[in-house]
This record gives structure tokens, sequence and C-alpha cells, in this order.
């Protein structure tokens, strides 16, 4: 039996003051197995980015209870979740969120620069995750050098260098091409699949949430369904089911299959 990554109940959150309220998460259910790639999607202002928030660590409910891997992170201080993030935590941006001063190999490294791992390791580690991201070639490079592909899928290396329980990507494919997208979704997919790491995925896109193996779908702050891939289905096949909830809800489309 696999183990629950997160449990959130009740998720509520709540903006402003007496008449002038807004309520972006109301009443908010969510769990993902381990080894789940779940994808979230919903038109702008439904409520996903607010909910991929709250599980970062980033922001807290008004009410409810969020649990990973066996921790309420409600019950944290700072400090606590600031060890929590390092070790339990790998985060994908849009924007990639690397060091210009640093290479590519050095980025990769910065989970793992408070770590006590030998040296050996680090750099074992490094490899094998840059041989899965197909960047080995660029370790000595440094990010102005390289595409925006590239820094994506050093970005993704980084966030699962130190093996985490939960990786969050906030739409990983936004800033990329068509290609650069399909190269790196591709990879987030083998990595699930081979490395059984647990994604969940922020996304507006179609085409990457056919990627996933579930996708659950929010609207006005309340889930609004799920679609579930089943092992028989193609992506393109799953792909057309989300497109076909998003005509309902309004959400983005995008035009490659």
């Amino acid at each position: 039996m696999s183990r629950t990554i997160v449990e959130a109940k009740q998720i509520k959150k709540i903006y402003g003051t007496k008449g002038n309220v807004f309520t972006a998460l109301d009443g908010i259910d969510l769990t993902v197995q381990e080894g789940e790639f779940v994808g979230i999607m919903g038109p702008s202002g439904s409520g996903k980015s607010t909910l991929l928030n709250m599980l970062a660590t980033i922001d807290q409910p008004t009410s409810g209870d969020i649990v990973i891997d066996g921790t309420s992170i409600l019950k944290m201080n700072e400090e606590q979740l600031s060890v929590f993030r390092r070790d339990k935590l790998g985060f994908i941006f849009q924007d990639f969120n690397l060091l210009d001063t640093l290479t590519v190999k050095e980025n990769i490294l910065l989970p793992l620069a408070l770590a006590k791992m030998n040296v050996k390791e680090l750099e074992r580690r490094v490899d094998d995750i840059a041989d899965k991201f197909g960047i080995r070639q660029l370790l000595d490079k440094y990010p102005y050098h390289i595409s925006g592909g590239q820094k994506q899928r050093t970005a993704a290396s980084r966030a699962i260098v130190a093996s985490p329980s939960l990786v969050l990507a906030d739409e990983p494919t936004g800033s990329l091409d068509s290609k650069s997208a399909t190269d790196l979704l591709e990879s987030l997919r083998d990595l699930n699949e081979q490395a059984k790491s647990t994604i969940l995925m922020v996304t507006h896109d179609a085409f990457a949430a056919s990627y996933c193996k579930r996708v659950l779908f929010i609207k006005d702050g309340r889930m609004f369904t799920e679609l579930v891939k089943g092992q028989a289905a193609t992506r393109k096949e799953f792909f057309n089911k989300v497109l076909d909830v998003l005509s309902v809800l309004g959400g983005g489309v995008s035009d490659v299959v």
C-alpha cells in the first residue's frame, strides 16, 4: 500500500476583512499518494496557485489542515518550516530561479549544500540527475549561456537532487517553446515512472496536464471535478478529455497535441 504524501482537509483561504472579503479557497480536500503525478487546473483566479502556495508552505490557510509526508505543516515555526522545505520539498518555478553567478552544476547542488554528504555521493547524484534531464554536457556552463529549456531542466534537476518527498511545479512550461516544454514534460513523466517521484503541478495548459496521471480541476475556490488517466488511455486521449473539461470550465487550451 502506497504512502499518503499530501493530505489537505477543508482548506479555506479568505483575504480582506468585513465588507471587503474574497474567498480564494473554499473547503478544498486533496489527497496525493506516493508516486502520483497530479495536475491542478482551473481558470485564472480559480485558486489553483493559492492552493500550491499553501502546500509549498509559502502561505497559510485561514482554516483547515495540511499534512505532508506525515507532518502537519501548520504547526511549525519559521525555522522548522525552513528545514522542512529543504528536506521534503522540491520546487520548479516558471521563471527558473537560477543563480547567474553559479554554474549549472553548482545550481543543482544548492539543496545539498547544507547536507552532510561526502563529495563522491554529491558528484554521483548530480551526474545521475543531469543524465536524466539530458544536461550532462552543460554542467560547467552558466545560466546566461544556456537556453530557456535547458534552464528549466536545470531547475528541475535542482528540485529533485535531494530526493524530496514532494516536487511542486508552478506552470513549469509557461516560459518554454513547444519543443522545450515537451522535453521537460517527458523528463518529468520518466522521473515519475522510473524513480516514483511524487509530482504536483499547477498548469493552465492541457498539453502539460496530459502528461499527468490524474488532473484536479478547481473553480471558484472549490474542487470542480477530477480526471484519472487510466492505464489503457494514451496521452492524446487524455489530452482530449482534459480539453472537454476545460471547455466547460472556460480554462486554457494548448494547440500542441
